[in-house]
């Protein structure tokens, strides 16, 4: 027999959990602790145990998100056509949201089933089950109605597509959103050397100019009581980035990073740009097997330009991903074109969603969604010989 549970923390869930063999440090109870315990103020998790009979087939980490207005816009617009948008924006999706993942970061990060144990349509039927649960207790604990209902980010070959059938039946849409940037180190490139002989010659001189230009700053990884002792300006420094971003779904807590160093100890990872000892920037990495997991970043925006200090960054955590035998570079979405220039390819993501009211159609829902996350034109740069 199948069924499932809902747990509210990652204290109350089985020993077994951990024993699945995800190959995702964020399906892991080290990082679920982590952000239980510095999520940001309108997310919480929820984590769903499928069994079959006592064993654990399947689990998946869903996430309630209340958006409000101030969260999703952190600036206004003196153009009346975008802040139109915007109010339409705002009173369509505000309320609460139901994502099957992790919406703090790109990639598929929420579900996970034993293949050989149970069909991906049933574990699908559970979870659908899971979410009708979740969607009556939140009503009846905080008196909210879920309004959105999201799977995310999936890549064009993920065998959640195999049952596009089920995402139809209950009315979720398939929108491509914007692509997710990785970088495939080559087998044979053990340095930065190897990198930098890669590229054309109008490419390595950019990148000497780059490096020229930041000898100035001084680059240290930062143990937990660094980033601890530094906590105040890392936050400000992220909030730099993240308030300019225009729409965003969460604000972070202040103690996140630290948590995460705290619970994930050397797999996760960061680095402070410091200028006459001022912090001025800082880098995070998290460590996913074989995969290089860029993180959240910040910086001092009239100091970006001069030193050219986001083009930096990019080209240390290519740098560290080649030298620490990483395969892929994880660079998410955003900035396209520079994340290119250092040698990261897009790939096509897609999500499934649907909003609880049927008088909203799909149609002003999909426009929406391609309102909060463009997919915007850009030139994909190629560096490389």
């Amino acid at each position: 027999m199948i069924h499932f549970k809902i747990y509210t923390t990652v204290s109350e869930l089985p020993n077994s959990w951990d024993g699945l063999p995800t190959h995702d440090i964020f399906l892991k109870t080290s990082f679920l602790e982590a952000l239980e315990q510095s999520s940001p103020n309108n997310l919480s998790t929820y984590y769903l145990c499928v069994f079959k009979a006592e064993k654990l087939v399947g689990i998946a980490i869903l996430q309630r998100v209340q958006m409000y207005t101030d969260d999703i816009f952190r600036r206004t617009s003196k153009n009346g056509v975008k802040r139109i948008a915007k109010q339409l924006t705002a009173k369509i999706v505000k309320g609460n949201a139901i994502v099957v993942g992790n919406l703090m970061h790109t990639g598929q990060h929420g579900l996970f089933f034993l293949q050989k144990e149970i069909s991906q349509i049933d574990y699908l039927i559970k979870l659908n089950e899971a979410i009708l649960q979740l969607s009556k207790e939140i009503k009846k604990q905080f008196d909210k109605k879920i309004r959105i209902i999201a799977f995310k980010d999936y890549f064009e070959d993920d065998i959640i597509h195999e049952n596009e059938d089920y995402f139809g039946n209950h009315n979720l849409y398939k929108v491509q959103v914007q692509p997710n940037m990785l970088f495939d180190i080559p087998n044979e490139w053990h340095t930065s050397d190897d990198y930098i002989a890669a590229f054309s010659k109008k490419y390595r001189d950019r990148y000497k100019r780059a490096r020229k230009k930041c000898n100035e700053i001084k680059l240290l990884e930062l143990d937990l009581e660094a980033i601890k002792d530094e906590s105040t300006s890392i936050y400000e420094l992220y909030e730099n980035v993240s308030d300019n971003a225009g729409i965003n779904s969460f604000k972070l807590s202040q103690n996140h990073f630290h948590m995460l160093k705290e619970h994930l100890k050397e797999d996760f990872k960061v680095f402070g740009c410091y200028l006459n000892k001022e912090l001025i920037g800082f880098y995070s990495l998290i460590l996913n097997e074989d995969k290089l997991e860029t993180y959240f970043l910040g910086y001092k925006q009239e100091l970006q330009h001069k030193y050219q200090m986001y083009l930096n960054m990019l080209y240390n955590m290519v740098i560290y991903g080649i030298e620490n035998k990483f395969k892929t570079i994880v660079f998410a979405r955003t900035a396209m074109e520079i994340k290119s220039s250092v040698g990261a390819k897009p790939h096509t993501m897609h999500v499934y969603l649907k909003h609880t009211n049927n008088f909203i159609a799909n149609t002003l829902l999909k426009f929406i969604v391609k309102y909060m996350n463009p997919i915007r034109a850009w030139q994909e740069r190629h560096p490389f010989k």
